[in-house]
């Protein structure tokens, strides 16, 4: 738009003596200039004010958009903010899983490590289940028995038995009641905990794991079920004849076999030492120097009190050995399972500097304490190297 402008004739006059016209004003492609001080038509006028009321309304609107620009900026600094605090919530979440995943691994590996180690000791006893299997079919083929080591044995006396076969005789009858320890293999980096109270022992299965102060470092131990081997139950009659003695330590001569029955006969024949009688027979084995000599009477009781016998030969006297003769055999031989409910057994026990009986020493304490499920410990075994055997009694 442009406005025409012309200068009064004193104006102009002025003008003259300038070096220049003055510019003219130009503001968005239009030219101002300075009104007509001596009047302006009126649509001029008119078309001016409408052009003022235009610029006005852009004003407003450029006011306007200017508000809803700083909203928006207000809105979007907002949203930063706050995708800022989700990131850093994110960031956190990551690193707590990170670590978490962490822990994860490494109990994991520890668990695998523990794993590990009893698959070992399976392997290991299944190897000598097999050694035993083994060593048993090989001794049933040989002789026809099976032979086995057994746990030592609590023998208890029951009753003597008069007669045998419902007749007396001169034998000794005697019935004996025998059973043996329950054993149990306790391997490597574990330990066996018996308690006084049952109930501690199965409050303490159910908690499965559980954390050991051991020398300021935290281990996590495991309760786990165990199963001690079988025990062995049966009768042992034992019979003393009344007519025959077992001798030893018979003196190695150079004189036929025949010879040594008939001075061993004699020399029991009615001896000075007392008691005696009729031989009814004499059965010498050379090779062992033993002889069992069998009376026709009940005359072997007066020899049980000497244990150590006269016998003279060829000028000199020697020295027998003179036991009583029994005959022991096995009844009501039966095998049996035993539990302890009193005992539990901790696996995943960490290796540590600390000797065997510290160890056992702090274990027993944590496990005292009535804060951490325990009670009274009757009796502790801890196992840091190798493998030890451990032995129950049944409960009479």
């Amino acid at each position: 738009m442009n406005l025409n402008f012309k200068p009064p004739c004193w104006m102009e006059q002025v003008s003259m003596d300038l070096p220049s016209p003055l510019p003219s004003l130009k503001d968005n492609g239009f030219s101002m200039t300075t009104p007509d001080p001596f009047g302006t038509p009126e649509d001029e006028m008119e078309r001016l004010k409408e052009e003022l009321k235009k610029w006005k309304e852009r004003v407003e609107k450029a006011e306007k958009a200017k508000v809803d620009l700083l909203l928006c900026k207000l809105r979007a600094d907002e949203e930063c903010a706050k995708a800022e605090e989700e990131l850093m919530k994110l960031k956190d979440f990551q690193e707590k899983q990170h670590k978490d995943i962490s822990m994860f691994r490494d109990t994991h590996e520890k668990e695998l490590d523990v794993l590990n180690q009893e698959n070992a000791e399976l392997k290991r006893e299944i190897q000598k289940l097999k050694e035993d299997l083994a060593e048993c079919s090989s001794v049933l083929s040989r002789d026809g028995q099976i032979k086995k080591k057994v746990a030592a044995m609590k023998m208890k006396f029951s009753h003597m038995e008069d007669t045998r076969d419902g007749c007396p005789d001169m034998n000794t009858h005697c019935v004996f009641g025998v059973t043996t320890k329950i054993p149990f293999r306790l391997n490597q980096n574990q330990a066996l905990l018996t308690f006084e109270d049952e109930e501690v022992a199965q409050k303490l299965k159910k908690m499965d794991k559980h954390t050991v102060n051991l020398d300021n470092k935290r281990a996590d131990v495991r309760v786990r079920p165990f199963t001690p081997e079988m025990g062995i139950k049966f009768e042992l009659h034992v019979t003393i004849s009344g007519k025959k003695i077992n001798v030893s330590e018979v003196p190695d001569l150079s004189i036929p076999e025949d010879w040594m029955r008939d001075k061993l006969e004699l020399n029991f024949y009615k001896s000075e030492q007392g008691g005696g009688g009729e031989v009814e027979n004499v059965n010498y084995d050379k090779q062992s120097r033993t002889a069992v000599i069998t009376f026709l009477g009940p005359g072997a009781n007066s020899f049980v009190r000497c244990t150590k016998y006269p016998f003279f030969v060829n000028g000199r006297c020697y020295r027998l050995s003179v036991s009583p003769h029994t005959n022991i055999h096995l009844e009501k031989f039966q095998l049996f399972c035993g539990i302890s409910k009193k005992t539990i057994l901790l696996k995943g026990i960490q290796e540590m500097e600390d000797d065997e009986e510290s160890i056992q020493d702090m274990i027993e304490i944590h496990f005292q304490k009535p804060s951490n499920g325990g009670g009274e410990i009757e009796k502790i075994k801890y196992v840091s190297k190798g493998v030890t055997w451990v032995y129950f009694e049944e409960d009479t």
